[in-house]
C-alpha cells in the first residue's frame, strides 16, 4: 500500500515540526553525500532551522565550495553585463565546430 499525498504547508505542532525537520534534514544530507560519491560532484549544503541553528555539509570544504560559487556568479554577471563578449565567444566556438565538421565531411568523402 502506497503512502498518501502530503499537503505542503507549515506543520502547526511544534514538536512534530521539529521531528520532521530533523528527519528531512538527515535525509537531505544523506542524498547530498550519495550524489557527491556517485557522481563525483562538489557539494555544499547549508540549512538554517527556524530556531536559527545552522547545519552544513560539504563534500570537500565549505570554503572552497563557496569560493567556487562566487567565482561562477561573478563570471555569470560579467556575461550578463557584457552580452557582446558572450556572443563573440559563442561565434568563435561555433566556427571551430563548423570547421571540424567540414574537415570530417571532406575526409569521409575522400576528396
Amino acid at each position: 500500500m502506497g503512502r498518501g499525498k502530503i499537503v505542503m504547508r507549515r506543520i502547526d505542532n511544534t514538536s512534530s515540526r521539529q521531528v520532521t525537520f530533523s528527519k528531512r534534514r538527515n535525509g537531505l544530507v544523506k542524498k547530498a553525500k550519495e550524489l557527491s560519491i556517485l557522481c563525483d560532484a562538489e557539494i555544499g549544503l547549508i540549512i538554517f532551522s527556524s530556531t536559527g541553528r545552522h547545519y552544513d555539509f560539504a563534500s570537500t570544504s565549505m570554503g572552497s565550495v563557496i569560493e567556487r560559487y562566487k567565482g561562477m556568479k561573478e563570471e555569470h554577471n560579467y556575461n550578463v553585463l557584457n552580452p557582446a563578449s558572450e556572443i563573440k565567444e559563442l561565434k568563435t566556438h561555433l566556427a571551430g565546430k563548423f570547421k571540424i565538421q567540414r574537415l570530417f565531411h571532406w575526409d569521409v568523402q575522400g576528396t
